[in-house]
């Protein structure tokens, strides 16, 4: 799923390339991509872009009369743009949005289609999908450890809820707790003070890092290739290939479609953390510390 660094990206090239422009019409060739009825998406038709944010994980663009475009790209949703009008081909070419300047295509690979389109009025309307969460590279130590220690439970599972902090998945978490050298397990209200500031500069470290990286790589072009694999990246993704730190195996939990990857020597103390299936396969044959 797109993350933090990858939507601010094409939230700056869009604003580029649409902003001031009229939206003139939509294309939907999935009627499970619009989730809203009313107002009816024709409302749009005819409207002057004047502004586009992020919220959590999704893309709002502002529309002339308070509307808005919400886009959800879920899991594979991918943006991709188009100087001419482009045209719909295939199963996961989901819609095509007509702008006096281009048209930008919405795909998703796979059969599983959960990204979704909604047409909202006002700003309340807007705000209800909304999750939540603080935006990390916009907030104090303060405020940031407000929010980690407001529930006793995994850092991993805390940086990626969106009603806590907005924009981190699986992947910048994973690069996260590894630039803070914590255990993707460990639990927010142990945490000593120390350990929360490593993991709050990290957050911001992190992000900005990689916002600026994408930046880079993409120069004046649309963002080509979004993906949560990169490289360069420390540990998400490398599964048995050498930590960019230590050169120790990186680690995995694997828990239904999610995979957790993590250093155990800059992480975990050398434990080797268990594996919600392949730990109980093996039982008392699996290894809990590195050396073994």
């Amino acid at each position: 799923m797109p993350e933090l660094p990858d939507l601010n990206l094409y939230i700056e090239k869009l604003a580029e390339r649409i902003e001031n422009c009229s939206l003139e019409d939509i294309r939907i060739s999935n009627p499970f991509l619009l989730r809203s009825v009313d107002p009816p998406l024709e409302h749009a038709y005819g409207r002057k872009v004047t502004g586009l944010s992020r919220i959590g994980k999704r893309i709002a663009i502002g529309l002339e009369g308070e509307y808005w475009l919400i886009l959800h790209l879920m899991l594979a949703g991918r943006l991709k743009w188009h100087e001419e009008k482009a045209t719909i081909r295939g199963r996961n070419q989901l819609a095509a949005f007509d702008f006096s300047s281009g048209s930008l295509l919405l795909t998703e690979a796979g059969s599983k289609k959960r990204a979704s389109l909604f047409l909202v009025k006002g700003f309340e309307q807007l705000q209800q999908h909304d999750p939540g969460g603080i935006e990390p590279l916009e907030i104090s130590f303060a405020e940031f450890c407000q929010v980690l220690l407001s529930e006793n439970r995994s850092v991993k599972r805390a940086l990626t809820d969106p009603r806590k902090f907005s924009g981190i998945g699986n992947a910048y978490s994973d690069e996260i707790l590894h630039a803070a050298q914590l255990s993707p397990i460990r639990h927010t209200q142990k945490l000593e003070v120390a350990e929360q500031r490593r993991l709050f500069d990290a957050t911001r470290r992190v992000l900005q890092l990689w916002c600026d990286r994408l930046r880079t790589d993409s120069g004046r072009d649309f963002p080509q290739k979004v993906t949560a694999f990169r490289t360069g990246m420390a540990v998400h993704g490398r599964f048995g290939k050498p930590c960019p730190a230590c050169a120790t195996a990186v680690q995995r939990i694997r828990y239904k479609s999610n995979e957790t990857n993590y250093c155990p020597r800059c992480q975990t103390g050398g434990r080797i953390l268990a594996d919600r299936s392949l730990s109980r396969l093996l039982k008392d044959d699996w290894p809990a510390m590195l050396d073994e």
